[in-house]
Order: C-alpha cells, then structure tokens, then sequence
C-alpha cells in the first residue's frame, strides 16, 4: 500500500532512530548517580524498585496488595511509515511495564512534533498507530502533552499494575539458572538500513510491534523472578545491567541467539549506529570474549528498538542463550563464548 509517508521520509527528519538515540549509558549513570540513596518522601506508597540498579520501571506499592508500575519511553522516527512508528513507539513504552511483570492500564501520549515542516495529518497518524497498539494491549489512553519541536519524536508515559510479591526484577539473578532471549536480535541493523536507503523490512517491523505481553506472562508462570527489556542498550548492554545488579557473571552461547532475517547481511554491509558501537564500548571493560569475532560482539551489542524480553529462567516457546554463573571477582559480568 502507498501511503503519503513514503513522500516524506520520517527518518530523514532526525539525527538518528529509535532507541539508538539513547544517551549513552555510562553517561546516563553518571547523570543520575546524584539522585540515588534520597530519604524517601511522606507519602501513600512504598518504592520497591527505583534509580539504584537501573530496572525498567519504577514499582511503588499501594494498598491491598498492589504495585504501581511507572514508565515513560519516546524516541525519534525508526521508520518512515508515521503509524508503523506510533505502533512500534507504544509496544516499546508498554514493554517496561511488561518487564517487571505488570500490566499497562493507561498511557498518555508525548508527542514533539516540527509543525512547520511536517503537516499534522502525519502526527494523527502516529497517534493512531500507538492508540492501536494501546488498544491491542488493553490499555486506556487518555491525552498527553506535545511540544513544537525542530525534531520529530512520541512516546508514551504508562502506568500498570502489578503483584508486589510476584515482580520481576533485575537485581534478582541466581547462579545456575539459564537465560531466555523471547525476541530475536538485529532490529538496529535493519533500522539503520532503513534509514540510509528506504528499505522496507516487514520483519523488523513486525518484531517491533509485537507486544511483550505473551512473554511476560509465560515467565511469570514459569516462576521468574528476574528479567529485563531488549532494548537500546543492546542484549550485551542490558545483560550487562543485569548480572552486575545480581552480583553474577552471565555466560552467552553467540551460537544459541536468534537474529531476524537480514540482519547479518546489515552488519556486512556497514549498517551500524553509533548507539551499538557505543554499547560495545561500555561493556568491553566487563567482558569476556576470547575467540568471538568483532562483528558477533557488534550484533549482541546492537541496539534494539522494542526488543524482546530477557528472562533469567527457561521460558517455554522461547530460546535459551546463556546462563548466569557466580560472579568471578575480577569485574567480569559479561562471557561470550
């Protein structure tokens, strides 16, 4: 189908896509290192999960045995398609709740938008794509803010639900128990083809569509207790977050790691952002990679945009890729085999 989105490429309307935009991790912590440790407020509610270890959401319980689960995720075109973009930026905002075993009960959008050079027919569009999205999830959406804005970008600030004795947290890793990856990799590679030359990849789109939901349900079944999102910091990145929260070494079989169908041509051909080089170099300190080729670690690096779950704990349906180990004592939270 020709949509009018293919005359105006979103992507060419920012300096990068999706969750490779992030600020660099290591720079993001020491950002926040300040806010961490504040006595906490008077108040209604009881913070179980906040900026210590840097989970996916925050987790505040409340009366009669329920948490609070607050997220708020938005970035810059990582398609040109407006409503594929308001689809893909709302299941990745929905995915932190997911992550920590909640679920979405209502968003408001964030929206920035060039009104004077983008027409607003285009931004409906987005704001169709995420309320469909929303929708699909069983999750309200009321309002939001927007902002004039020389660059494009939405989001959305969700709020969920969850059982404060049945989280999933990414401080909780046991040694001995195996790693589920619930969505294959290669999403930056792609996108970043994408915005170079106007390739389409459905697959890619679809990966990023897809809610977390099944997932997140399946490994709080299974028992999981740990577990994080896949996103712009890459697998390596957030398995590095992780395991250094657990105090444990996490082991990765590069082998057993599922990638989307043309990822891999992607990476041959020089599609890599910024954000996955970055990545790779955070975590380089803290790895173990002895034999393992720079382009796999730029692969396990790449930044990911509404990526899937990463569950400490076998997760039937889905792949297992590593495993946590004791921590070896010399700073090594990462061994990639």
């Amino acid at each position: 189908m020709v949509t009018s989105t293919q005359s105006r490429r979103l992507t060419g309307y920012a300096h990068g896509g999706g969750c490779a935009c992030k600020i660099p991790p290591g720079e993001l912590e020491t950002v926040v290192s300040g806010l961490m440790g504040e006595t906490a407020p008077r108040g209604p509610g009881e913070l179980l999960v906040g900026l210590d270890d840097g989970d996916d959401a925050a987790v505040v319980r409340i009366a009669n045995g329920v948490a609070i689960v607050a997220t708020a995720d938005f970035f810059t075109p990582v398609v040109d398609d407006a409503y594929d973009w308001g689809r893909i930026a709302v299941a990745n905002a929905l995915s932190d709740v997911y992550a920590m075993g909640g679920a979405p009960v209502v968003g408001v959008n964030l929206l920035a938008w060039p009104r004077d050079l983008l027409p607003m027919e285009l931004a409906a569009e987005v704001l169709r794509g995420g309320l469909a999205v929303a929708r699909e999830a069983g999750c309200h959406v009321a309002g939001g803010h927007s902002v004039d804005d020389p660059e494009p970008k939405y989001g959305m600030a969700v709020t969920g639900i969850a059982d404060p004795d049945h989280l999933m947290r990414n401080d909780a890793g046991v040694a001995g128990v195996p790693l589920t990856l619930t969505k294959p990799l290669g999403i930056g590679v792609l996108n970043s083809r994408h915005k170079n030359t106007g390739e389409v990849f459905p697959q890619a789109v679809a990966a990023m569509t897809g809610l977390n939901r099944a997932a997140s349900e399946a490994a709080l079944a299974a028992g999981a207790v740990c577990a994080t999102d896949v996103t712009g910091f890459g697998l390596l990145g957030h398995l590095h977050k992780l395991a250094r929260a657990s105090k444990l070494t996490a082991r990765v079989d590069a082998a057993a790691v599922p990638y989307l169908e043309g990822a891999r041509d992607a990476l041959a051909a020089g599609y890599v952002s910024g954000g996955t080089r970055r990545n790779l170099d955070w975590v380089r300190p803290h790895l173990d990679a002895d034999g393992v080729s720079e382009d796999e670690l730029l692969l396990l690096a790449d930044a990911q945009t509404s990526g899937g779950l990463l569950v400490a704990g076998e997760v039937p349906g889905y792949p297992i890729i590593g495993e946590l180990l004791p921590a070896r004592g010399d700073g090594t939270t990462l061994l990639v085999r």
